[in-house]
């Protein structure tokens, strides 16, 4: 496409409804939502800095007045979805929190794979009075994430966020409202939280699994952050030995051994600290491995506990923790490096994942609709509308130049009639009044024939002109006659084309869209309506757009068909006005003994 065709008027037209094509092609995820807003999850070098791909993760997403606008979503953020790049597929999330007054929200999004190699878009749409909390949050964790503990209930006992419903049997004695995600645990040392005695929670001689939580406390504080014993002795303890992190196990019957970080945690800073088990127990702080212990998981059956060490159940806490720990997750799997790297990252105060963009508003439902139908359209049905809008593009260009070459032409047909008629037909006189008038085809054609009786009466001065020149004078009009008409009525079968071909073309597109609705209905092996309108409405897109290129080609090349043939009519009776004056006027009175 050249600079000049883009600088046309059609090139502009062109240009203008691609990009039209292209903003209509994202369409609204559900016209019940009135607001959405683009959210990306950036895991390149230029945010999470991961090396690798992370499947099924669990996204914290922070709302606040500076990215979300309050005024607008839900009372207490049932209305809030998050859709899929696709703008698509739900994404499985939960509430941790949502506060309208202080305009603050912590939203936990289930996200199938963030690649480290480019950005994750996905949709946050708001704005639906009606919505309530969708059944998917129960689904915001996989089913290898055997814990979560926000600490958002007051005077209750703690509550977890999975499936699998690993609730305290004990409350958290103080809550500190400004935690790091919505609300913090507070220990003071003397009280802890009781985790149930569940199998599902046990550990076994070298299985994997993953403990995290996010850790404030002063300098130098030491104290036990988790503990889980059996009565055999075998045990687990997570804690802080004078502001350093370590990790300490033993097996039943056996003296705990441990492992050390070599520097202390940040007074009064948040820290995540991982512990990761399997064949060896690997201590990690923010995401970075600090400590290893050459030993596999100890096999332990007992309860745990959060704040402190008991070394028997009914026994008075030992080693309590003074400080406060928020998101307490525990899953069943050894997660790698990069799904460390990420949640320390994401669930940080200096969150480099997360960016949001514009709030985008829905508008009028016939905007909807027409929205839902452009983003249904399939591959071969976006390619046949694209043919039909160049079709269209160029249909309208070649009716608006071909309007003007044929005003100008019967225009200029008229003001030479009339100079024609005012000269009596005079050869001299009319060349002169000619010069100043302008083209028009009757000009042209008089200057040829005027040119041919010059060129014959020059050879033989005084003769009369015989029959055999009469009749090359006639030939050369009609020659010139012929030539005008193509020029008249050239391009004009693109116009035919895109009258015949435009619904055709249309149909096509039809015909395949449905093909591809009904077949994707027979490979789900259900049938359901609204899945399959928009399919169908889609698929019939195609064909309205063909009747808008054929309908207004058809009106355009029939208004200009008559006014070409009107044209050619007066050139028409022209040469035969010219050539019988030529008769008349050379040939004497030899003219009334040749019939015309």
């Amino acid at each position: 496409m050249t600079t000049s065709f883009i600088r046309s008027l059609p090139g502009r037209l062109l240009v203008a409804a691609l990009l039209l094509g292209s903003a209509n092609a994202q369409a609204w995820w559900n016209p019940d939502w009135s607001y959405r807003k683009a959210i990306t999850l950036d895991a390149t070098p230029a945010g999470a800095v991961l090396t690798g791909d992370v499947k099924d993760a669990v996204v914290l997403v922070r709302l606040h007045e500076g990215v979300f606008n309050f005024a607008e979503g839900g009372a207490d953020g049932a209305d809030l979805r998050f859709i899929a790049e696709d703008d698509k597929t739900e994404l499985a999330h939960h509430v941790e929190k949502y506060d309208p007054v202080f305009n603050l929200a912590f939203v936990w999004v289930r996200v199938p794979l963030l690649p480290n190699g480019k950005p994750a878009p996905i949709w946050l749409y708001y704005g639906n009075a009606k919505a309530t909390v969708p059944v998917e949050s129960k689904n915001s964790y996989p089913a290898e994430q055997l814990l979560v503990y926000h600490f958002g209930e007051k005077g209750s006992p703690v509550q977890d966020a999975t499936a699998f419903a690993h609730h305290a049997t004990t409350a958290v004695s103080a809550l500190d409202e400004s935690g790091l995600i919505g609300n913090a645990a507070r220990f003071d040392g003397a009280t802890s939280v009781q985790l149930p005695a569940s199998p599902s929670l046990n550990l076994t001689a070298g299985t994997s699994f993953t403990w995290s939580a996010w850790v404030r406390s002063a300098a130098g504080v030491t104290g036990v952050l988790y503990s889980q014993r059996d009565a055999g002795g075998a045990a687990l303890l997570i804690g802080l030995n004078a502001g350093v992190p370590y990790v300490s196990a033993s097996d039943a019957g056996g003296a705990l051994t441990s492992a050390q970080a070599t520097a202390a945690l940040g007074a009064d800073g948040w820290n995540l600290l991982t512990i990761t088990g399997g064949t060896e127990l690997r201590l990690h702080v923010d995401g970075v491995l600090v400590a290893t212990l050459p030993r596999p998981t100890p096999a332990i059956t007992g309860a745990a506990v959060l704040g402190g060490d008991l070394a028997a159940p009914g026994q008075p806490l030992r080693s309590g923790f003074v400080g406060e720990i928020d998101e307490l997750q525990i899953a069943k799997t050894q997660q790698d490096a990069n799904a460390l790297r990420l949640a320390a990252v994401n669930q940080g105060s200096a969150d480099r994942l997360v960016s949001f963009g514009a709030d985008e508003a829905q508008a009028g439902s016939g905007g909807s609709h027409f929205a839902v139908i452009m983003d249904s359209l399939t591959v071969d049905a976006w390619v046949c509308m694209i043919v039909l809008a160049l079709m269209m593009l160029a249909s309208f260009y070649i009716m608006a130049r071909k309007g003007r070459q044929i005003g100008a032409a019967s225009k200029g047909n008229r003001q030479f009639m009339a100079l024609y008629q005012q000269h009596d037909g005079d050869f001299t006189t009319l060349q002169q009044a000619l010069e100043p008038a302008g083209e028009s085809p009757l000009s042209r054609m008089f200057r040829v024939g005027r040119d041919e009786v010059g060129k014959r009466v020059a050879r033989q001065p005084g003769a009369a002109l015989s029959s055999q020149s009469i009749d090359a004078i006639r030939a050369s009009l009609h020659g010139t006659l012929i030539r005008e008409n193509q020029e008249l009525n050239r391009l004009m079968v693109l116009l035919t084309i895109a009258i015949s071909g435009g619904p055709f073309i249309g149909l096509l597109g039809t015909v395949l869209g449905v093909m591809i609705t009904f077949a994707s209905v027979a490979a789900a092996g259900e049938v359901n309506v609204n899945a399959i309108a928009p399919g169908i409405s889609a698929a019939l897109a195609a064909t309205v757009t063909g009747l808008f290129v054929a309908i207004p080609s058809l009106f355009g090349y029939n208004y200009l068909l008559t006014r070409a043939k009107e044209c050619s009519a007066d050139m028409q009776v022209f040469v035969d006005e010219f050539v019988t004056r030529v008769a008349e006027q050379y040939r004497g009175a030899d003219v009334s003994s040749r019939s015309h």
